[in-house]
């Protein structure tokens, strides 16, 4: 188990390296000048922008640009935002803990809520709730997050004043609620529909009529027999989704007014703050990086059969 940690370590590290030099080439490929979107429309000094320039590093190539880059991310600096000259590990430091928060509590609801409905439905194949399951299912993966962003808000913080509209402490898990739920919405399909798949698939399977034969408690057979079994796409899926929620949330922090990474990085889009974009995308890369060897550890939790060397 050891030494295959070891080599997934180090197969990280050419993996972090291509995807954030392309995230940096694509970041500084973008249209216009990041130092003159800085200026606005007022007059501006070709000499004073040519020594922001200079100060930035962004006078310089850029593959030496990445390069020095990478050696200030090694040793922990993430690099400095061109309009506030604010050191962008201050920024992360401060919207990642309520992106953090509110994939959490996504996660957990997908993971609670989606495996739930899952086996409700997959233990019983073809039946009115598993057909009820499937037509949910297809309303979520239909409807555009955004949508029934603006709907849910309509409905809770408007119509019935349950909730507020907007987020206004993060840190107050109730009002992370709608905004996660939103979140959840679009993934809680897919592991619905894929941990129905699965349970069904292993109903059939020989070691479940093993398990029924040796006369073994239904509590049993479902809860250990079946479920660890069925379990291993869906924790794939999910490992995946750990990332996913954590970039999905532009949509639903912009609804929301929810300060996170993803309401961060719209709005260094928008001032052309590549720096910015480039540093956040590099932790979420880390942050799926992780989650996959994690993902890969935990096969052998729910599989004896599988083995590390």
């Amino acid at each position: 188990m050891g030494r295959y940690v070891a080599r997934r370590l180090l197969q990280m590290i050419p993996v972090f390296i291509g995807s954030t030099l392309l995230i940096f080439l694509m970041m500084y490929a973008l249209p216009g000048d990041p130092v003159r979107a800085m200026m606005g429309d007022q007059a501006y000094d070709p000499t004073v922008v040519a020594s922001i320039k200079k100060d930035l590093g962004l006078d310089q190539p850029i593959l030496k640009q990445y390069a020095d880059y990478m050696i200030g991310l090694v040793q922990g600096d993430f690099g400095t935002t061109i309009a506030s000259k604010e050191p962008i590990a201050d920024v992360i430091a401060r919207v990642f803990p309520v992106t953090i928060r509110l994939t959490i509590f996504a996660f957990a609801f997908v993971s609670l809520v989606g495996i739930g409905l899952g086996i409700i439905a997959g233990l019983r194949p073809n039946s009115v709730r598993d057909r009820g399951l499937l037509g949910l299912t297809l309303v979520l993966v239909s409807m555009p997050s955004f949508v029934l962003g603006y709907l849910l808000q309509y409905l809770f913080a408007f119509q019935l004043g349950w909730m507020t509209p907007n987020v206004q402490d993060s840190t107050n898990m109730s009002e992370l609620l709608l905004p996660a739920i939103v979140l959840a919405s679009l993934s809680l399909a897919y592991v619905a529909r894929l941990t129905r798949t699965s349970v069904a698939e292993n109903l059939r399977a020989d070691f479940m009529r093993t398990a029924v034969a040796k006369g073994l408690p239904r509590r049993r057979i479902i809860g250990v027999h079946l479920m660890r079994n069925s379990l291993i796409p869906v924790v794939t899926f999910l490992g995946i989704e750990i990332g996913n929620l954590m970039t999905g949330a532009i949509v639903t922090e912009g609804i929301f007014n929810v300060q996170g990474v993803g309401r961060e990085i719209f709005e260094a889009l928008q001032r052309r703050e590549g720096a910015t974009v480039v540093g956040i995308a590099s932790l979420m890369v880390l942050i799926y990086l992780a989650a996959s060897l994690i993902v890969d550890l935990l096969y052998a939790v729910l599989d004896p059969r599988i083995r590390y060397a």
